[in-house]
C-alpha cells in the first residue's frame, strides 16, 4: 500500500514539474518574441537630405530658431503650417521641439526596411548586402522602437515618429477611475456581508452571483457599459448636464463611461479577496474589542479593517492589474483608435495601451509590429510594477500589524 502511495506521490511531482516547466518555457518564448521585434537593424532613407533645404557649408543642427521656421514654411503645407500654429504656437515651442518638426516633416526619414533583433545579430551580412543593392542613399542604424521619445511623443500614423503618451496617459486615468468606483462600493459590500449580513436565502443567492459575475467574460461588461453609462446615462457621462464637453463628439463614449465600466468589471473580484481578508481576522480580536465595550462598528473600523488591509490592497491591486489589460471592454464602450491628444478631463474621448496595442498589430506595415512589441514592454513594466507594489503594501501592513500588536 505504501509502495502504490509512494509511486502516485512522485507521479503527481513529475506532473507538477512538468506543468511548471512548460508554463516557464512559454514565459521565456514571449518574452523572446517580444524583445526580438523591439529592437534590430533599420535602414532610413531621407527625402531630402540636409544639404538640400539648407546651407551645406553650415550645419543644421546649429541653425537658429528663426531660420529653421523659414525652412518649414518653405518646405511645407500652408495648412499643414497652420495646424502645427495651432497645435501649439512656434513662440513657446523651443528650438529644439522646432528642429524635431523639420526633420520629421521636411528631411522626412523613412524607414524602409526593418530587421528583428535575431536576424539583425545572426544575418547581419544580408542586411549589409541589403543596403548596398536597393538602398545605396540608406543609412543603416540599431534602433530601439522603446525610447523616450516613443515614450512622451503622442500617437502618429508613421511608425518612426509615433508614441504611446495619449495611450498611457489614458490606461492611468481609466484606472484611477475605476479604482474610485470599485474599492470604496467592494470594501463595503464586503464588510457587510461578512458582518452585517444574516444568513438567509436572499444573502446566499447574493454570495452566489458575487462569485458568478467575477467569472463572466469582460465583453459583457462591455455591453453592459455601452447601455447604462454611454446610452442611458449619456448627459452624465457625456458631460453635457454639467456645461462640459458640449463641443465635444464623444457622445458618452468618454474616460468616465469607459472607467466605470472597468469598475464594475473589478467589482466582485474586489468583493471576494476583501470577504476573503476579513474572514481572515482571528475572532479572539473582534471578541476582545466588544469586551472592552466598543460596538460593532468601532470594532470593523479600529481592529478588523486594519488587521486585513494588507489583503484587501493586495487583491485590489490585482484586479487593477487585470482592468489594465482589458481589451474587449474598451472596444464595445467606444475607445478610439487613433487619438492624438491626452485627455483634458473625464468627458474626452480616449484611448488605452491594449487598445493601441491591438490597433498597431492589425497594420499591414511591419514597423508597426515592432512599435506594438515595445508598447506591449511597457505594459508588462507597468503590471509588474503594480504586483510589486502590491507586494511592497502587503509588507508595509504586515510590520506595521506586528508593531501595533
Amino acid at each position: 500500500m505504501n509502495v502504490v502511495r509512494e509511486r502516485k506521490n512522485r507521479m503527481s511531482r513529475i506532473v507538477f514539474q512538468m506543468a511548471t516547466l512548460t508554463g516557464i518555457l512559454a514565459l521565456i518564448i514571449l518574452l523572446f518574441s517580444i524583445i526580438n521585434e523591439a529592437f534590430g537593424y533599420v535602414i532610413i532613407v531621407n527625402e531630402k537630405s540636409p544639404e538640400e533645404i539648407y546651407d551645406p557649408e553650415k550645419n543644421l543642427a546649429d541653425a537658429s530658431k528663426e531660420d529653421l521656421i523659414a525652412l518649414l514654411e518653405e518646405h511645407i503645407s500652408r495648412g499643414l503650417m497652420r495646424k502645427l500654429k495651432f497645435d501649439q504656437s512656434f513662440d513657446e515651442r523651443s528650438r529644439e521641439n522646432v528642429l524635431k518638426l523639420v526633420s520629421e516633416e521636411v528631411i522626412n526619414p523613412r524607414i524602409v526596411e526593418s530587421w528583428s533583433l535575431s536576424d539583425s545579430l545572426l544575418r547581419r551580412d544580408n542586411v549589409l548586402e541589403t543596403l548596398e543593392t536597393d538602398y545605396p542613399k540608406g543609412t543603416l542604424e540599431f534602433r530601439s522602437w522603446l525610447s523616450p521619445g516613443f515614450i512622451t511623443d503622442p500617437q502618429s500614423s508613421i511608425p518612426e515618429q509615433t508614441g504611446i503618451i495619449t495611450a498611457l496617459f489614458g490606461s492611468l486615468l481609466l484606472l484611477v477611475i475605476a479604482l474610485m468606483v470599485a474599492f470604496p462600493l467592494g470594501v463595503g459590500s464586503a464588510i457587510y456581508l461578512e458582518e452585517y449580513a444574516k444568513p438567509n436565502k436572499l444573502n446566499s443567492l447574493i454570495q452566489l452571483n458575487i462569485y458568478n459575475l467575477a467569472g463572466i467574460p469582460s465583453i459583457i461588461y462591455g455591453m453592459l457599459g455601452l447601455t447604462i453609462f454611454v446610452r442611458f446615462m449619456e448627459p452624465i457621462t457625456s458631460g453635457k448636464i454639467f456645461n462640459a464637453g458640449i463641443n465635444s463628439t464623444a457622445n458618452g463614449r468618454t474616460v468616465l463611461s469607459a472607467g466605470m465600466t472597468l469598475g464594475l468589471l473589478i467589482l466582485p473580484i474586489i468583493i471576494i479577496n476583501a470577504q476573503e481578508a476579513i474572514r481572515g481576522v482571528p475572532k479572539s480580536l473582534k471578541f476582545s474589542s466588544y469586551g472592552l465595550g466598543a460596538t460593532k462598528w468601532q470594532t470593523i473600523w479600529h481592529h478588523i479593517i486594519p488587521y486585513s488591509m494588507d489583503r484587501i490592497l493586495t487583491g485590489t491591486i490585482l484586479a487593477v492589474s487585470r482592468a489594465l489589460g482589458e481589451t474587449a471592454p474598451l472596444i464595445v464602450v467606444g475607445a478610439s483608435t487613433f487619438v492624438s491628444r491626452k485627455p483634458t478631463s473625464v468627458f474626452s474621448k480616449f484611448t488605452a495601451l491594449p487598445i493601441q496595442i491591438y490597433q498597431w498589430t492589425a497594420r499591414p506595415q511591419p514597423e508597426f509590429r515592432k512599435v506594438a512589441a515595445a508598447a506591449i514592454i511597457v505594459l508588462l513594466v507597468l503590471l509588474l510594477t503594480m504586483n510589486a507594489g502590491a507586494i511592497i503594501l502587503r509588507n508595509h501592513q504586515n510590520k506595521k500589524r506586528k508593531g501595533t500588536c
